[in-house]
């Protein structure tokens, strides 16, 4: 089958890679959709960060690049392995794409995304969504019903803002600012909305200044560029400040703002992966007595994630600006969120065309 790999930074390669084998307790998926995500272009100019070096095998799934890349991805089940029977072929579904110790507990209560070794499928090896087909365990396969496959790709990244916003302690009513309309913080202030919070948003991009009023996912869409943004939240919380904040843009100045926007006593939430040490205001931090939280991934919210979308309470189809055949990753995808951000959003490809 066809499939990307990443050999090294600046190289991602499309090429014949061997199909993935069926196994017993494992589900055969044909990919749909797999979106472009940031950590991926992390890797790509700043890497290797999740991906095991040549030579460094990952200590799980005992691979090391070069290795087949992709982790918000939807398709359809095509097989199912022995001992698989609460699914069906031809079902709608995404991957929730860990890859854990084997017999780490995997339930609602626990933590799994804060285990020892723990990586992601489409980074740390077991295949991945920028691929024809993969075969995963059984346990991270989630049914999506109906909805689209093309917007069943972004349940991923969505479900990534939903464990941010589990971590931040935020209620319906609490104000939020969002750092950055990429798509992780575009979804993110979606998903904020729909659980009862004002949102409010920082931005530069016209692109996406606009995609975020167009889509209504924010009271305000705030430009550093206009005046303080700190003092617009103040001026809208009745001199306060926003009780919880949302780094996602790896930018230091979007951090050093939601520091000085946020209320005393308040949370700001990283969400963003960082290729770079960031710095930190310290005294700042210290004299509102903020609480810095970081936050990777999800444990147990793609179920939670997905009856969102279900119940229409987010609609994902606005932040879907391109779609795109596996041949366009690099010389599209890649240099379109690199060099013209103005011009996406998120960008969609299909491994099959």
């Amino acid at each position: 089958m066809r499939a990307a790999r990443w050999h090294a930074r600046g190289d991602v390669r499309v090429e014949e890679v061997p199909d993935p084998e069926l196994v017993p307790g494992s589900v055969a998926i044909d990919v749909a959709w797999c979106g472009i995500c940031g950590t991926d272009l992390h890797e790509y100019t700043e890497g290797p960060i999740f991906i095991p070096p040549p030579g460094h095998p990952h200590p799980v799934s005992g691979e090391s690049a070069p290795l087949v890349i992709g982790h918000e991805f939807s398709g359809v089940v095509s097989a199912l392995g022995d001992g698989v029977d609460d699914l069906r072929v031809g079902e709608s579904v995404v991957v929730e794409p860990y890859i854990l110790r084997p017999g780490t507990p995997t339930g609602d209560d626990d933590s799994y995304q804060l285990s020892p070794d723990m990586n992601f499928i489409g980074l740390g090896g077991r295949g991945g969504g920028l691929a024809e087909r993969i075969v995963v365990e059984r346990r991270w396969v989630h049914p999506v019903g109906d909805v689209p496959l093309d917007q069943a790709a972004l349940v991923e990244p969505l479900a990534v803002g939903h464990h941010a916003y589990r971590r931040s302690g935020a209620r319906a009513g609490d104000v939020a600012l969002v750092g950055g309309a990429g798509p992780i913080g575009l979804l993110l202030a979606a998903l904020l909305q729909a659980e009862g919070l004002r949102v409010l948003l920082t931005e530069v991009s016209e692109a996406r200044k606009a995609r975020a009023r167009d889509t209504g996912v924010a009271e305000e869409v705030l430009d550093p560029r206009e005046g303080s943004v700190a003092e617009r939240v103040r001026e809208l919380t009745g001199g306060r400040g926003a009780d919880v904040c949302f780094e996602c843009s790896s930018a230091q100045p979007v951090l050093d703002t939601l520091i000085d926007a946020v209320k005393p006593g308040g949370v700001v939430v990283n969400v963003s992966i960082w290729g770079h040490r960031a710095e930190l205001d310290i005294q700042s931090l210290v004299l509102k007595e903020v609480d810095l939280r970081g936050t990777i991934g999800y444990a147990g919210d793609h179920p939670a994630t997905i009856r969102l979308v279900q119940e229409g309470r987010v609609d994902l189809a606005p932040f879907i600006t391109h779609r795109i055949g596996l041949d366009e990753l690099v010389d599209v995808g890649y240099d379109t969120l690199l060099h013209r951000t103005e011009t996406a959003v998120k960008i969609l490809v299909s491994p099959t065309s």
